[in-house]
């Protein structure tokens, strides 16, 4: 299966969230490789450290730039599992892979910067349906307070069920140190004994590929 991880806007998550749930995925002992189309390389960094690392499992990285569509559905017969970091912006890319992709992710933080690319990613992912029809398309909020008093996260989720081609995922993402440690070291949060970060990445992974490597 193909995973998009995608959208308009850059810090949202997007690199974190493929890491991890790359990590998530190797551990359970599944082949995967992560799929790097942004020239700033964030998750080819996140693969480069873990390679130096010993006793840890695998994950592939491919780089790819530019009309990535065939080398998706290329790596697709070869891996059991192909995640793709595209950068935060609209852009040849995140285009291709859309018609390339099985499911859509597109994190978000809860600000009003973040929600109004929600509105042309929308858009996107209706064109892309017309090439793709079996796309799966869900929004996330990533980088969430973890304070219960700020009630930005449920404002927001309740503008995106506004949304016609992009489903409010049932789960959040928080802010929380340990995704930063987890980039830093070239691990995932499931590989550090984060309780709560772990159990995060395992609902939404959970929420991706119900029981397939459960």
């Amino acid at each position: 299966m193909i995973l998009l991880l995608g959208g308009e806007k850059g810090g949202t998550g997007k690199s974190t969230l493929a890491t991890n749930l790359a990590a998530w995925l190797a551990v359970k002992g599944c082949d995967v490789i992560l799929v790097d189309t942004d020239v700033q390389r964030t998750a080819a960094n996140w693969v480069d450290r873990r390679q130096l690392l010993s006793g840890i499992s695998a994950v592939h990285c491919a780089e790819r730039r530019g009309n990535v569509f065939h080398a998706l559905r290329d790596l697709a017969k070869r891996y059991e599992e192909v995640i793709v970091d595209a950068g935060g912006r609209d852009s040849e890319e995140l285009r291709t892979a859309l018609v390339a992709a099985h499911q859509l992710y597109v994190p978000l933080r809860a600000s009003q910067p973040d929600l109004e690319t929600s509105l042309h990613m929308n858009e996107l992912v209706t064109l892309a349906r017309g090439m793709n029809p079996i796309l799966e398309a869900r929004v996330l909020i990533s980088m969430a307070p973890t304070n219960p008093a700020v009630k930005e996260t449920a404002d927001a989720q309740e503008l995106l069920r506004e949304l016609s081609a992009l489903a409010p995922s049932a789960i959040t993402i928080s802010e929380r140190k340990a995704y930063r440690d987890a980039m830093t070291e070239g691990r995932g949060v499931c590989e550090l004994n984060n309780d709560k970060a772990s159990a995060e990445i395992a609902a939404l992974a959970g929420e991706i590929y119900g029981d397939r490597h459960g």
